[in-house]
């Protein structure tokens, strides 16, 4: 394994957010161009999702070493809660609320639909092939599900939870982090295609957008009403914004965090004991917070597009850990997962055609399940960046909920395992 990510040509991170962003720059101008050969490719495939499967390749074929690249961790504690704050700045609060239960409804169902997928995928997968999901103590592979179970509620804190809980072999945790991340990055894909066909998707769910319609545009509304040319001055303070609301929260963090683990380290089934976790509450907090001040105005000289800005930078990083080869790689445990995803997008397909949810809410809902904080607001921002906040807060609700849900999970799994 790492002879084959030594052998990459890259592995300069200065040199790989250099071709990241080559990348995104003609992305971009490409899908702003008038050229009728464009206009017709990113009518059917989206622009979010060419920033999120360019950056795979190359990792796929050797360019960048993805896995060992700081590049992530750099995007996703400073650049994801930068622009949690500065996408926050205009939010209207009120009516997010507005959204209604719907949102809330559709994010439980994702949940439940990891907790009995699990369960049911053993079970379909034995039923075919009794020797695949079998092992004994450390390697016998529902444990490693287990890790699965944490992200996909919760995130990275609730599946280090139930490594620690459920005590996979090291062999069997990299075999499954693996199955996890391919997974969850195929659903994301065909979710930001999906994106594109959301009024058809809307209609055969005979959903009412009209509240999600209603926070875009007035966030739009307002956006224009204050829009102004920025100066040097409007983009340093934008920045300082944006970077020193998360300083702060990484200063909290780092004081709070270890304060829990002496004296309530039980807190940490709640994810509290996190620092990602603190990061990104602290940030979508304060952003929350100045969307009440005068600081809010700055979203006419342009706060938002720098925080869609950091999105897209995060986007191209989450892309680039993705190797479409490994696929092949236990390839029986792939097809484990898929059963399980599938499950839990059925069960969203049920429920949504069933209340008439947007397609919003059904993607946002998964997504705030699968990929959390990392994830959640990126979706939500494919449909406008004034909406990443649902995202968000969807999001921070899975961490809260993710290691009892896959703890409970687990228990099933183990039940039911040959």
């Amino acid at each position: 394994m790492q002879t084959e990510h030594a052998s990459a040509l890259i592995q300069n991170d200065a040199i790989t957010l250099g071709l990241l962003l080559l990348l995104l720059a003609g992305i971009f101008y490409t899908s702003n161009s008038s050229s009728p050969i464009f206009k017709k490719f990113y009518s059917i495939i989206p622009m979010l999702l060419l920033c999120y499967f360019l950056p795979s390749l190359l990792t796929t074929f050797g360019i960048v070493d993805g896995e060992n690249s700081q590049l992530y961790f750099v995007a996703s504690r400073y650049l994801l809660p930068a622009s949690l704050v500065l996408l926050t700045l205009s939010i209207d609060l009120k009516e997010v609320f507005k959204l209604g239960s719907k949102a809330l409804i559709m994010f439980v169902t994702g949940t439940f639909g990891v907790i009995i997928g699990g369960p049911l995928a053993i079970l379909i997968t034995s039923a075919i092939n009794p020797d695949l999901i079998g092992g004994a103590g450390p390697d016998a592979v529902w444990r490693g599900m287990t890790t699965i179970a944490g992200s996909w509620i919760g995130g990275g804190a609730n599946q280090a939870a139930m490594y620690e809980i459920f005590k996979p072999s090291d062999r069997l945790y990299s075999i499954m982090i693996t199955v996890d991340v391919l997974v969850a990055e195929v659903w994301m894909a065909i979710l930001l295609i999906g994106v594109g066909k959301a009024k058809q998707i809307d209609k055969f769910f005979k959903a009412d957008a009209s509240s999600v319609d209603h926070l875009q545009k007035k966030m739009h509304d307002f956006s224009l009403k204050t829009a102004r040319i920025p100066s040097t001055t409007d983009l340093m303070v934008i920045l300082s914004i944006g970077l020193g609301v998360t300083g702060f929260a990484h200063f909290v963090a780092d004081v709070i965090v270890p304060y829990i683990e002496i004296h309530a380290p039980s807190l940490n089934k709640f994810s509290l004991t996190s620092r990602f976790f603190w990061l990104i509450i602290l940030s979508t907090t304060i952003g929350i917070g100045l969307s009440f001040t005068k600081l809010r105005n700055y979203e006419g000289a342009g706060a938002s597009k720098i925080g869609t800005i950091f999105i897209y930078v995060l986007v191209a990083t989450i892309g680039m850990k993705m190797d479409i080869t490994k696929i092949f790689d236990n390839i029986e445990l792939f097809a484990v997962g898929g059963i399980w995803m599938l499950i839990h997008v059925i069960l969203l397909l049920i429920v949504g055609k069933l209340i008439r949810a947007p397609y919003f809410f059904l993607a946002v809902g998964s997504k705030a399940n699968i990929g959390g904080a990392a994830s959640a607001p990126v979706v939500a921002a494919a449909f406008h960046p004034s909406l990443a906040p649902v995202g968000v807060l969807l999001a921070v609700l899975g961490y809260a909920m993710g290691t009892y849900g896959a703890w409970l999970c687990g228990l099933i799994m183990q039940a039911v395992a040959p």
